[in-house]
């Protein structure tokens, strides 16, 4: 953007939509009730406006954090000595029985320890897929596991707008 460029970014993140140099809302709502422009504008016009996104980032509107969350089932698999791509040397523990999310910055390793590392591991073991995964020194818990399917954003059939992602 600094040199000229121009750079659009589909966010849901408030700090980079308040960053924006200008935002446009479509909705107003998701599936057969969005489609349209609801507003669009500066951030410091586009706060002003009455919409369910500006209300989100003025705090007007919220979605609370729940008060239980899911205990999960006390297992784990637990994988030692992640080493592929940018990997050093990982250990980490992936709780069961819970919706895990596995974040960081780009090149961090992410679709390394889980798309080529923990993804094949699991696959050799439950399918006896020929996949070769990343290297790692050990895992634990597979015991605990009888299913895995990999959902990624490939896009099903002939369209690539279809993907699991949308």
């Amino acid at each position: 953007r600094d040199v000229g460029n121009t750079v659009i970014v589909v966010e849901h993140d408030k700090d980079i939509m308040i960053h924006a140099d200008h935002l446009i809302d479509v909705g107003p709502g998701a599936g057969k009730h969005g489609g349209y422009i609801v507003s669009e504008g500066s951030p410091k016009t586009f706060l002003k406006q009455n919409t369910p996104t500006a209300n989100f980032l003025n705090g007007i509107q919220n979605i609370d954090v729940p008060k239980h969350r899911r205990e999960g089932n006390g297992l784990s698999i637990k994988l030692s000595g992640a080493k592929g791509n940018n990997l050093k040397n990982v250990e980490v523990e992936f709780p069961l029985g819970k919706f895990i999310c596995v974040t960081g910055v780009s090149g961090s390793g992410k679709s390394t320890l889980i798309n080529e590392t923990l993804y094949p591991i699991l696959s050799a073991e439950i399918y006896h897929s020929k996949s070769q995964p990343m290297p790692y020194k050990a895992i634990k818990g597979l015991e605990h596991i009888d299913k895995v399917i990999e959902i990624d954003q490939s896009p099903i059939g002939r369209t690539p707008r279809s993907n699991p992602a949308t």
